[in-house]
C-alpha cells in the first residue's frame, strides 16, 4: 500500500484532458514539470504524435512515458509500412495497455491517447496498472478535480472544434489557477481527419 501511495504521487504533478466528439479529438496539457515540490522544467511537452492521426498525452515519469510513447510511435510507422494503412486507435491503446501491464509499476506514467482511424474519432484512458476505458471526456493528474469540473459544464458532443478548443484551455488554466502541481501555460490539440494540430493555449482567443 506503501509503494502505491508513492505511485499515485508520482501521477498527480500535472494536468491534462482529453475529449472526443464525432470527427476529432482535443488534448490539452500544462507546462509544469515537477520533482516533489520542486519546479523541475517550465516548457515541458506533454502531448506527443504517436502518428499521423494519433496523439497522446504523457503524466508519471517523464523517461517511462517518453519510453511508452516512442515504442507506440514505433509501432504505428510499422504498421503502416507493412499494411500500407493506419493503426487503428484501439490498437494503439490495447498496445500502451500491454506494455504498461507487463512493466508494473517499473514503468510510471498515464496516458490520454486520442485518435480519428476509420470507425470516427475515439478517446481512450491509460492507467499504470494498463487498466484501459473508452471516454467521452477525462483528465489526469492532481489538477483533475478543477478541470473536470469545467469540462462537465461544457461539453456538448455536438460543438464545433473551435469552442472545444476554448474549452480544453478553460479546463486546463483553471487548474493553473489552484493546484500547485500545474502551472506554465497550456498546450493543445486537435486531432481530425486532416491529421495533428498542436497549438498553444496564449493562441487560442477565449
Amino acid at each position: 500500500m506503501e509503494k502505491q501511495s508513492e505511485i499515485f504521487k508520482l501521477l498527480k504533478g500535472t494536468t491534462t484532458v482529453g475529449m472526443c466528439f464525432k470527427d476529432y479529438v482535443v488534448l490539452a496539457a500544462d507546462r509544469r514539470a515537477t520533482s516533489g515540490y520542486f519546479i523541475s522544467h517550465k516548457k515541458a511537452k506533454k502531448i506527443h504524435k504517436i502518428d499521423e492521426h494519433i496523439a497522446t498525452t504523457i503524466a508519471g515519469y517523464v523517461g517511462d512515458a517518453q519510453f511508452i510513447v516512442e515504442r507506440l510511435s514505433t509501432e504505428a510507422r510499422l504498421y503502416r509500412l507493412q499494411n500500407n494503412e493506419p493503426i487503428g486507435v484501439d490498437s494503439i491503446a490495447t498496445l500502451a495497455s500491454t506494455v504498461l501491464f507487463y512493466n508494473r509499476p517499473l514503468l510510471i506514467a498515464q496516458l490520454l491517447i486520442g485518435g480519428v482511424d476509420h470507425e470516427g474519432a475515439k478517446l481512450f484512458s491509460i492507467d499504470w496498472l494498463g487498466t484501459v476505458t473508452k471516454e467521452k471526456y477525462t483528465a489526469s493528474g492532481s489538477g483533475t478535480p478543477y478541470a473536470v469540473s469545467i469540462i462537465e459544464e461544457n461539453y456538448d458532443p455536438s460543438l464545433d472544434s473551435e469552442e472545444a478548443l476554448k474549452i480544453a484551455v478553460r479546463a486546463v488554466r483553471a487548474a493553473l489557477l489552484r493546484d500547485p502541481g500545474s502551472g506554465e501555460g497550456v498546450d493543445v490539440a486537435i486531432i481530425n481527419k486532416n491529421g495533428i494540430n498542436i497549438l498553444r493555449g496564449e493562441d487560442i482567443h477565449l
